[in-house]
């Protein structure tokens, strides 16, 4: 063993005696045939992890053993695996950390160095670029000739499929560089469907085909030479994301056919009913675009700016940078994980870790991940028929999985937390939250606190958000989520808190969408959403946008001291039917929609599709009575309303359990909206007390800056006797020692 502590020998004659924390070193220009001092450290986390075990096994006793990491970047070719070897006992912790003041940077990937990249002379490549003033700024890299040669491939990902490694992909100084495309911004509308191919989504497996469309833009004519052109878009609904390889273009005809289907089939007419096209060598045309032939390894690059100075990175490992299977009390902290092709961190098993003051940046599927993902087993593209197989390290199936198995225990563990973090520009989405079993009422008591994050949907956009959360009785709090295309929170499973967030600018791209979503399970109960700032949710031409949605019979959740601006076309909080729904002391202003909308015409819906979802084998039936058995413990105890949702016998034309009952509206304040309750379907059903609609100001501290603190003034106490005001200065991030090491 070579951590050098003395007096060690003699200690370990006496167990009772704790020694101070022993410290291992570990930096770029280490050797791990060193002792992992400070004058002679080791070289990697790997060789300090050994150490670490060795002092572990010979019974040592300790408060806290520390590895520190200095300043520099680490190449991570295979997973650092931590496992219960690995744990501190109850009471003690095991630190690896950046060393104080300094950045430890864990790469998926490889430098690039700025000398390979040289002018492009080949005359054939450059005249395939259609806009020729570009072309003189196009640069290559020959990749082979540095030795990296496995590329990955593009693949076929989006909504109920599997999320999957990312393709290489370019960083330069920190920023992910884009796939040429077409066009620069924005999308090009689906035209007119000629066939809009199988539909996977109702069991259209018997003639599986891509669909044809004629398409809008007459640029498609000139891809004619590309091999392997993508359209990524929603091709039929606006929440419902793809990315498929095209088949042909054919000009004559103005039409494209895709490959494969699309789980819904093809849609036009929408505005959400659009695409780009990807991977195209013609479209290399706007500084940072890159494109990379994959039969002669070289990148072409049109440099964002002058290179001379700057950090070049492509990414190449496809499994988890760090995995934390079975350890328990072990802190990550400071550490920055980067230019994956797969997931940053994932944990699973064991209880009270803790990831801090990390920044996780530019991965290419989940930032972070708590629990098993599952591998695809089902041949086609669709949730009711999904049958896969719990797989660790992957993300995978994950959420096809848990929409068919409600109560999979995912092996999260309990009592972890990720605290104080970073995390921007990952493909499928934040952070994976769970922890707890939703079947036993279990809490896991595992959390997401005072983390930043931001463009998260690089890739997978549908399902994959900002923290996604199941199991059991988990919180997010304190947590600035923006810049997504759906959804910020995406919640399954009952018992979370979601308090002190600050939710805006998400929803950017996308209908029939939401800030935060919970759907289709009335089981998932006891959901509390207190002190959250939602705003700037959807475009207003997007008219099914909402900042809370309770979707397909959502029940039994708190939705208290909350403010919403701007926060939906069709209700700041929306509610598809559900029962014992509390809207208590929230602020609503400036939103296009109602403040709260409840629909319950979707439940005539499906009594007309009786036997897919209340039959012996439909959805609720499953949920409620098989997975679970609401009438009976521990459900029927802790939330007795529940029990007769299923009971549908007939009560003239309705259904006695399942309809909308006991929601409230109460003590809340609505400014600058024309319709503060909007009720749709004979059913639907809110329970109004002492609201407040203020026709003028009501006393906002600053209205134009979205300060909604009360100032002494304010008419609201009188005008609500028992409002509380919400504890704006406590909403979003806050500093602590862990964001003073990331800033």
């Amino acid at each position: 063993m070579k951590i050098r502590i003395a007096w060690l020998i003699l200690l370990m004659a006496i167990p009772a005696v704790v020694l101070p924390a022993a410290d291992l070193i570990v930096a770029p220009n280490g050797d791990d045939r060193n002792p992992g001092t400070l004058e002679r450290p080791l070289a990697t986390l790997t060789a300090a992890r050994n150490e670490v075990r060795d002092l572990l096994t010979s019974g040592t006793a300790f408060d806290t053993v520390t590895v520190a990491l200095r300043e520099g970047v680490y190449r991570i070719t295979e997973t650092v695996v931590l496992d219960e070897r690995d744990s501190a006992p109850t009471g003690r912790r095991i630190v690896y950390r950046s060393f104080p003041g300094e950045t430890a940077r864990l790469l998926g990937g490889s430098l690039i160095p700025v000398t390979a990249v040289e002018a492009c002379r080949d005359t054939a490549v450059l005249e395939r670029i259609i806009d020729a003033a570009a072309r003189q700024h196009i640069r290559v890299i020959d990749l082979k000739a540095l030795g990296i040669t496995r590329y990955g491939e593009h693949r076929k990902f989006g909504h109920a499929l599997p999320v999957v490694a990312a393709p290489l992909e370019l960083f330069i100084d920190g920023e992910v560089m884009p796939l040429a495309r077409y066009p620069n911004e924005g999308a090009m509308l689906i035209g007119p469907i000629v066939d809009t191919g199988s539909v996977p989504r109702i069991g259209d497996y018997e003639n599986i085909r891509g669909g044809i469309f004629e398409y809008t833009d007459d640029r498609h004519e000139l891809w004619n030479k590309a091999e392997e052109v993508w359209f990524r878009g929603t091709f039929k609904w606006g929440y419902a994301d793809d990315k498929i390889r095209v088949d042909w273009i054919d000009p004559v005809k103005r039409q494209v056919k895709l490959s494969t289907p699309h789980m819904y089939g093809l849609g036009s007419g929408e505005p959400f009913q659009q695409y780009i096209a990807l991977n195209l060598l013609e479209e290399l045309d706007r500084p940072g675009e890159w494109y990379l032939d994959r039969k002669s390894g070289r990148l072409y690059l049109y440099p964002p700016n002058d290179l001379s100075n700057s950090e070049i990175i492509v990414s190449e490992l496809e499994e988890p940078i760090l995995a934390l299977e079975n350890a328990s009390n072990v802190t990550i902290r400071g550490v920055q994980f980067e230019a994956t092709r797969g997931m940053g961190i994932y944990l699973e098993g064991g209880e009270n870790n803790l990831i801090a003051g990390c920044r996780v940046r530019n991965i290419g599927t989940v930032g972070i991940q708590m629990g098993q993902g599952a591998r695809q087993t089902f041949p086609h593209i669709t949730h009711e028929h999904y049958e896969g197989e719990p797989v660790s390290r992957q993300t995978g199936s994950l959420k096809s999985h848990l929409y068919k198995h409600t109560t999979w225990d995912r092996r999260a563990g309990k009592k972890h937390g990720i605290l104080s973090c970073d995390i921007k520009g990952t493909g499928s989405g934040g952070i994976v939250l769970s922890g707890g079993s939703k079947a036993d009422l279990e809490p896991g008591e595992c959390y997401v606190e005072n983390c930043r994050i931001s463009d998260y949907q690089r890739r997978n956009r549908s399902q994959w958000v900002g923290i996604s959360v199941d199991g059991c009785g988990n919180r997010v709090s304190h947590c600035d989520i923006s810049n997504g295309d759906l959804q910020a929170i995406l919640v399954n499973g009952p018992l979370h808190v979601f308090e002190y967030n600050h939710l805006h600018h998400v929803g950017q791209n996308a209908n029939d969408a939401s800030a935060w979503y919970m759907g289709r399970d009335p089981s998932d109960q006891g959901t509390i959403i207190r002190y959250n700032f939602i705003h700037h949710v959807g475009r207003h031409d997007r008219k099914w946008m909402m900042g809370v949605y309770f979707d397909d019979g959502t029940c039994g959740a708190l939705v208290e001291g909350n403010i919403f601006y701007d926060a939906g076309t069709y209700g700041s909080v929306y509610s598809n039917g559900g029962q014992d729904i509390i809207v208590r002391n929230n602020i609503f202003v400036n939103s296009e929609g109602p403040a709260l909308h409840q629909k319950s015409m979707w439940w005539d819906f499906a009594v007309r599709q009786w036997d897919t979802y209340f039959g012996d084998s439909g959805i609720y039936h499953r949920r409620l009575l098989e997975v679970i058995d609401i009438r009976r413990d521990p459900y029927v105890s802790r939330f007795p309303h529940l029990a007769n949702w299923m009971d549908l016998t007939a009560d003239g034309e309705s259904y006695v359990g399942m309809y909308p009952a006991r929601n409230i509206l109460e003590k809340n304040v609505f400014f600058q909206l024309e319709e503060p309750l909007r009720l749709t379907g004979m059913h639907a059903q809110f329970d109004c007390r002492n609201n407040f609609i203020a026709l003028e100001d009501p006393g906002f501290v600053d209205l134009e800056a979205l300060d909604f603190r009360l100032r002494e003034d304010s008419v609201i106490p009188q005008k609500i006797p028992g409002f509380l005001p919400i504890p704006v200065e406590k909403i979003g991030l806050y500093s602590d020692t862990y964001w003073r090491e990331i800033d």
